[in-house]
């Protein structure tokens, strides 16, 4: 995995599951330095495009599987959002792909 840009900021973003909000997690988030975000009681359409995007990924990239290890998760993952971004279609792009879209700037 790539390190982050000097002065990144990351944010972890997650519902409010419990296995989130435990003591333990958040303290350990915390130690990090990472900020928390979490969505409101009861708006679950504040997740609803990346609950999709991680369906899909899951679900049509066999993402959801397990692996024999990191590396191996890593290079699925690479090669999932490559091909969600160069091969795969969207219905809201007008049947064309992302990386179209983006580098063209169709719109």
């Amino acid at each position: 995995m790539k390190d982050l840009p000097a002065g990144a900021q990351p944010i972890h973003h997650s519902d409010q599951g419990s296995q989130y909000c435990c003591h333990e997690y958040v303290n350990r988030l915390q130690e990090r330095g990472l900020a928390i975000s979490m969505t409101e009681n009861n708006h679950c359409a504040e997740n609803a495009l990346a609950e999709r995007m991680n369906g899909i990924l899951k679900q049509e990239y066999s993402l959801g599987a397990e692996f024999p290890s990191k590396a191996a998760a890593r290079a699925a993952v690479r090669q999932a959002i490559s091909l969600y971004n160069t091969k795969r279609p969207h219905t809201a792009l007008g049947y064309r792909v992302p990386e179209a879209v983006h580098q063209f700037g169709l719109n």
